[in-house]
């Protein structure tokens, strides 16, 4: 669990976790809406030097952006069923060469791959204009060093 103070510090966590993912990775983004996914989603796309501006691709249901890796950016809010997916091909990018990030992720979790990077992030009661509180969750193989590195920064930075 991290806190963030500010859409700054929420990027920032983002942009650590961009800097250290790896081809395949897929991270999971859920939240509420307004909870700070794509604020997130754009400072990972910060940290694989992506050089053009991100947005939610809720009415494509995918972005694909150019950097270190490819970011396949994809947004499940708008999908009512999980047939809809099918046709992306999703093991394609899942499983490739680029970093997976995924909105909405909770929607459809039969279709996330076992090894993932979950992260929910929650309105603080205490500050809901500003403050968020970003829960990680490695699922499929251990990756504490990776926690330890987002935690580091979100003290650093409060």
């Amino acid at each position: 669990m991290v806190t963030s103070t500010s859409e700054e510090l929420t990027r920032r966590l983002g942009m650590v976790l961009g800097e250290l993912s790896q081809a395949g990775s897929v991270i999971a983004l859920n939240g509420e809406l307004g909870a700070g996914k794509t604020v997130f989603a754009r400072g990972v796309a910060d940290g694989l030097k992506v050089r053009e501006a991100v947005s939610s691709p809720s009415y494509v249901l995918m972005n694909l952006y150019r950097g270190r890796l490819e970011l396949y950016h994809f947004d499940f809010y708008r999908l009512e069923n999980e047939e809809e997916l099918d046709e992306l091909g999703l093991d394609e990018y899942f499983y490739g060469e680029g970093v997976s990030l995924v909105e909405w992720a909770d929607k459809f979790p039969g279709v996330m791959p076992p090894t993932r990077v979950e992260i929910e992030i929650v309105k603080d009661p205490r500050d809901l204009d500003n403050s968020r509180v970003l829960y990680f969750k490695q699922m499929g193989k251990e990756n504490g060093f990776l926690f330890e590195e987002l935690k580091r920064v979100a003290s650093a930075c409060n």
